[in-house]
């Protein structure tokens, strides 16, 4: 290949590149504007008053019980605003860097070549469909209670399904300390979100029973303890979780609906999980989906060698005349490509997994929220990325099935531009949404400005008692928004952040107006 052809099949995936970056670079800088509002009035103060380790004892005692997320909020409101400033960046920076390893890791595993232009450009896609093609694009990047809950678990399970492929290879010792790493991370997982531990158990269990035929292999019986150490991991924290004060005071408030078990409910359920993926499937801007199928499809077309198989969730061991040069490089041999099982069953192992881990996150959101639980747009991310996955590996499988068929450079080349031409598509349709979400946001952090520089003046004044102007944004909970004060818990934390006894809401005669 000449450097000018070269040249020419990078520029496609570097233009993907550029646009899907420059939709998270905004995104990340949108950081500088976040304001508490709902849950981050009371983690900013009760950090501030009781520190990390208090805020922790409260969130088990008083709270739900998610010691983990309670650590996580404290280290996060530590220094104040500046916490849930950064956050946005770092979640995107290792999103987007665990997409780059893990991508690179199964196409090195399977004796393929990956351009790193095409491989950034697909790891730049998927994050910015998961921020934007959601409901709620500020809850799921910007709100740092629910980025902790919802957004930050499924980045910490990508990195140790990353860290296990590492450590796949590297001996005895590192594959014992994944597995015990696996069990540590479960417990965490299981204190800090009930959604994603339903997600992750399903797609562990799911990797297990495809590791099974394989059990008597040393990567099979590796595969199978990984696995099982991280279910027991998050088995164990879901029970610290349940069995703590903070949760039995939060299912007194909350009942369970019933038994989860019972026909009336697993029906429930069921009509519940229809009900997310119809609005996934039917929402006006749906079609943005498919630009993580068109990603892959532009990695596949860009892959060298021969026609990507899927990779193996547990691989023979390489037979004994491999080199450990050749372990490392290519996996575990030349027939490892491929997986023990029937193909038809294999490509319909993602779509299977994402929609029985969908139904376990719905599931866990009826116990934990009732009827409407299903409702709460954020939780969705627990298998919203495993969705994005699952598209990309589609797109990825045709993608190299296509480059099969297409023998001359210049056909191929027509092909990688098409499919860019639809990568460009999906992420023009995420443009309204950024508009919206930097609109919103931009709006939202003036006149909270402004109004916290009012209160501040009116309480170094001596002012126990502060009008406050309710600033909405995502659908957050605001204080006032209770039916009666004593429920009013917002109005009670942001009273906690400003030292004073009580907010009162702001008329016109109290001075300052409204913001």
């Amino acid at each position: 290949m000449t450097p000018r052809t070269a040249a020419t099949r990078r520029r496609p995936a570097l233009a993907v590149a550029a646009a899907a970056g420059a939709l998270l670079v905004v995104s990340a800088a949108l950081g500088r504007y976040v304001r508490p509002t709902s849950d981050d009035w009371c983690a900013a103060w009760k950090t501030r008053e009781l520190g990390i380790h208090g805020i922790t004892w409260d969130f088990y005692t008083t709270q739900n019980g998610r010691v983990a997320n309670a650590f996580l909020n404290g280290v996060t409101y530590t220094a104040g605003l500046l916490g849930p400033q950064l956050l946005p960046t770092l979640l995107l920076l290792a999103l987007t860097g665990g997409l780059v390893v893990l991508g690179r890791t199964l196409t090195v595993r399977t004796g393929r070549e990956a351009p790193l232009p095409a491989l950034v450009a697909a790891a730049l896609v998927l994050p910015a469909l998961l921020v934007y093609a959601s409901p709620l694009p500020y809850q799921t990047l910007l709100w740092a209670p629910a980025t902790i809950s919802h957004t930050l678990p499924a980045i910490i399970g990508l990195w140790l399904v990353n860290a296990a492929l590492w450590a796949q290879r590297r001996g005895r010792r590192a594959r014992r300390t994944a597995i015990a790493s696996a069990l540590a991370a479960g417990v965490f997982l299981g204190t800090l979100s009930e959604a994603f531990s339903a997600a992750a158990g399903v797609l562990a269990a799911l990797a297990a029973l495809a590791a099974l035929p394989r059990r008597r292999t040393r990567d099979g019986r590796y595969v199978l303890a990984w696995c099982t150490a991280g279910c027991l991991g998050l088995a164990a924290g879901l029970a610290l979780l349940y069995t703590s004060p903070g949760a039995r005071a939060r299912r007194r408030v909350h009942p369970p609906p019933g038994d989860p078990f019972s026909t009336t409910e697993l029906t429930a359920t069921v009509r519940d999980w229809l009900r997310v993926w119809e609005w996934i499937a039917g929402s006006a801007g749906s079609w943005v989906w498919l630009g993580a199928a068109t990603a892959g499809l532009l990695l596949g077309l860009a892959l060298r060698t021969a026609p990507l198989a899927l990779p193996p969730l547990a691989a023979p061991d390489p037979p004994p005349a491999a080199t450990a040069a050749t372990a490392l490089t290519h996996g575990p041999g030349a027939d490892a490509g491929r997986v023990a099982l029937p193909g038809r069953l294999a490509l319909a192992a993602p779509a299977l997994a994402v929609a029985l881990a969908s139904l376990a996150v719905v599931a866990a959101l009826r116990v934990g929220y009732g009827p409407s639980g299903w409702t709460y747009y954020r939780t969705w991310n627990s298998f919203l990325l495993p969705l994005l996955l699952a598209l990309c590996l589609y797109g990825l499988l045709a993608g190299q099935a296509l480059a099969t068929r297409l023998r001359r450079p210049r056909t191929r080349t027509v092909a990688a531009l098409l499919t860019t031409a639809a990568t460009l598509a999906a992420l023009a349709g995420l443009l309204p949404e950024v508009r919206a979400l930097t609109s919103e946001t931009r709006a939202r952090a003036a006149a909270w400005d402004a109004q916290d520089a009012r209160i501040r003046a009116e309480t170094a004044a001596g002012a126990t008692t502060v009008g406050y102007q309710p600033l909405h944004i995502a659908g957050l909970t605001e204080p006032f928004m209770a039916k009666n004060a004593a429920g009013d818990w917002a109005a009670r934390c942001v009273a906690g952040f400003y030292h004073v006894d009580r907010i009162e809401p702001l008329t016109p005669h109290r001075g300052g107006g409204t913001p």
